[in-house]
Order: C-alpha cells, then structure tokens, then sequence
C-alpha cells in the first residue's frame, strides 16, 4: 500500500475504534465501568506471592481465575502480563469489529510495560534456589516465561497476526500513555493504518519491594490529593486501543468512540524519584498536549489526574494543573483512577487513558472513594464519592508522571465536537 501524501497526512484526525480492558475490577470493559462507577477500591489483601517481609500488605490484584480465554501459542511461556495484554487487545479489537487481516503490514502495536515477565523470572529463580537446597521441586516445574519489558506487545503482536510495526516503550509509569502517543504519531505520519496501543504489567515482588523501601507505599488504600495520604498502592492489569485515521473508521462504518487529539511528552529532568517541585515538566507535557489538540485550557472538562497518592506527586501535580489552568483549576473537576484500582505502572497510563475515554462517552467523571482529610494545599475540585455527570463533556486530559521525571499527557475529544484541523 503506498505512503499517503504528506498534506492529506497532515490533517488526519485520529479515531479511537475499540476499547479493551484487563483491570482489578474484572477481565472486561464493563467490569472495569461498573467498578469506576462505584467508587469502591479493588485495594486489598493480595495473594500473588508472599509478602509478609514487607512493611504494607496491600495492592490491587486480577482474579486470574476468571480469564476468559488463554492466547494462542505456548501459554506456559507466556507471562501473567502477556496474557493481560492479550485479553485486553482482543477485547479493543472485538469492539472495533475491525479486520486486521486486511490491513496487511500496515497495522502496528504500541505498548508499554515496566516489568514484563518479572513475576516469572522471580517465581523461577526461587524454585532453583530452592531446588539446589534440596528444599523443593525442579525449576521446570516453575517454566520461564519471556521476561523482557517487549513480551506483551510482542504476545499481543502474535495473537492477532500482526505483521507491521511493534514497539515497546518503558519510561516507568508514563510508559502506557507514551505509548499511545507513539501510536498516534505513527498514524498521523502514514506509518500505519491501525495501531494497538496500550500498556501490561502485573504485581510482582521486584517492584513491591522497591516501592516499601521508598517507604512510597500506603499501608491503607491510596488516598490520591487528601490530606492524610500517605503513598501509592500498587495494582496490575493492561489496557488497550483500537487507533486508526477518522475517514478510514468512518469509510469501513465504524463508530468512533473519541478521537486522540493530543499527546505530548516532557522530561522535568530533576531527580530519579521525586518530582519537580512545581511541576514544572508536567505543567509543559500538558500545554503541548493542548496545544497538539488545538485547544484552549478552557475547553477542558475534566482531568483524570496521575494522582497516585504520594504526598510529593500529588503537590506538584497540583501546581502542574494550577500552572496551566489558572484560576479555573478550582473548579475544574478532577479524579484519579489509581484510587480504585491501584498505581499498574507501566500500564497506569494505557488504562487510565480508557477510562477517560469511558467518562466522555458515559457523560460522567468517575468518582474516587471519599475517604481522608482534605488538604487546603489541593486546590482542585475532586471528585469524591459518587460519579460527577457532565452531559455536556468535549474534551479530556489524562496525566502521567514518571520516575525520572517523565510526563506524558494525551487529550481526548468526544466524537463529533467541533474539531480544528490539523
């Protein structure tokens, strides 16, 4: 198929087709809905693996037990993340009733991760430490998955016989929404006609550890921008996108469900863990944003914030959002989907991005639980308790903000809003 023309590349607007979703709420879309809708938090006792050494004994975890369907290939091989990623992309591709097998070599897959198949490797290496000890079973009774941060957009590659472009991003917890850019750019550039994008990770013992001896952790469920928070709570699970250009959607009868107006990408390049204090670089990743969507900070509706509870993250994200919006922030309704289903990582972004996408269609912010104290320092208005309705909702931003001092921030327009030209 030959390259489009550079100004007809130019204007494409970039239609979201299909949703998929993988989460602590359920393997489905809808359960991931119904459990935002509710405001009750998946945060929890856990029993992925044993934590008892560690200082918190709380995270959001899958109930691996109602998978719908295990992927083609050697499922043995394939890691907890690979099969999240699998199901979720099913599921977008399902909905988008999409044919990739026409699409040739002209689809790609844009994912993010943080730890691929660590949970595997770590699983693996204590049954041959433990073999060697002569206290357990042989490690291939443990069999080593792919542990590389490439396996779930490489897995999602091989599911559904995708033959163009695959790519992974790991910039830490920006690497789901970074992705999705990735995959937006690509379609505006002519590189491919359909991108699946979005992110995968599980629970796994390297990254709880990490975040306990940051003392990052909450031991009670995270309590994003109140004032009793106290840290993050881990979670795992994997979204995914169905991305192509709006005329092709609209020439094959599809339905777009939001169209990806913007995306852009900073560096507060200030310190490994903690972020700039002012929120310098996420204030720019959302002014490019905006600006790749053409639109003014007043057309925002709504803001499904980073907000993973720590007292330094949620401070500075609240001055990134003041900076930007001004005077409106106080009245600028805010959630955080961390507070129902835990921080996911690398795919905190790619989830978070669906369940954006999810409040624009349903005309309705999704609520945090109300629990903590108000902080005086928050100047934002939260959503707590029960869902916010705006009948009237155009357009969205979804933050993310990384360690390293990455920042991703994609804007989201309901279909059929006036929408400037590229």
């Amino acid at each position: 198929m030959p390259a489009a023309h550079p100004d007809r590349v130019a204007s494409r607007a970039v239609a979201v087709t299909g949703l998929g979703a993988v989460s602590p709420l359920g393997w489905s879309l809808e359960s991931l809905w119904d459990g935002l809708r509710s405001g009750r938090t998946a945060v929890g006792p856990f029993d992925r693996f044993d934590h008892s050494g560690h200082r918190t004994h709380v995270a959001a975890q899958v109930d691996l037990a109602a998978e719908p369907g295990r992927p083609r290939g050697k499922p043995r091989r394939m890691s907890i993340a690979d099969r999240f990623a699998v199901a979720a992309a099913r599921e977008a591709v399902a909905r988008s009733a999409i044919d990739l097998d026409g699409c040739g070599g002209r689809a790609g897959v844009y994912f993010g991760s943080s730890t691929g198949g660590m949970l595997e490797t770590e699983t693996y290496l204590e049954t041959l430490l433990a073999a060697a000890a002569g206290r357990g079973k042989s490690p291939a009774a443990s069999p080593l998955a792919s542990q590389q941060h490439n396996g779930p957009g490489d897995a999602v590659a091989r599911d559904l016989r995708i033959g163009g472009p695959v790519q992974t991003i790991s910039a830490a917890c920006a690497s789901g929404a970074m992705a999705i850019g990735d995959a937006i750019l690509a379609i505006r550039r002519g590189e491919v006609e359909v991108a699946i994008a979005g992110g995968s990770d599980s629970l796994c013992r390297l990254t709880y550890a990490g975040f306990n001896a940051l003392r990052a952790v909450d031991e009670r469920p995270c309590r994003p921008f109140r004032g009793d928070r106290a840290g993050l709570s881990l979670g795992e699970g994997a979204a995914a996108l169905v991305l192509e250009p709006l005329e092709r959607a609209l020439a094959r009868g599809a339905r777009p469900l939001a169209i990806a107006a913007g995306e852009a990408a900073t560096c507060d390049a200030h310190h490994m863990t903690s972020p700039h204090p002012e929120g310098l670089g996420a204030a720019e990743a959302i002014k490019g944003a905006l600006a790749d969507a053409r639109l003014d900070p007043s057309e925002i509706d709504f803001v499904n914030a980073h907000g993973t509870g720590t007292p330094l993250n949620d401070a500075a994200e609240c001055e990134a959002l003041v900076a930007v919006f001004g005077d409106r922030a106080p009245d600028l309704p805010v959630t955080s989907t961390k507070s129902l289903v835990g921080h996911l990582l690398g795919s905190a972004g790619a989830l978070e991005a669906v369940a954006t996408i999810l409040c624009l269609l349903h005309g309705e912010v999704h609520p945090m639980p109300d629990d903590g104290v108000s902080d005086p320092g928050i100047r934002l208005r939260l959503v707590l308790g029960r869902p916010l309705r705006l009948a009237r909702a155009r357009h969205a931003l979804s933050t993310s903000l990384a360690f390293g001092g990455a920042n991703a921030a994609l804007v989201f327009t309901r279909h059929g809003e006036q929408h400037p030209a590229r």
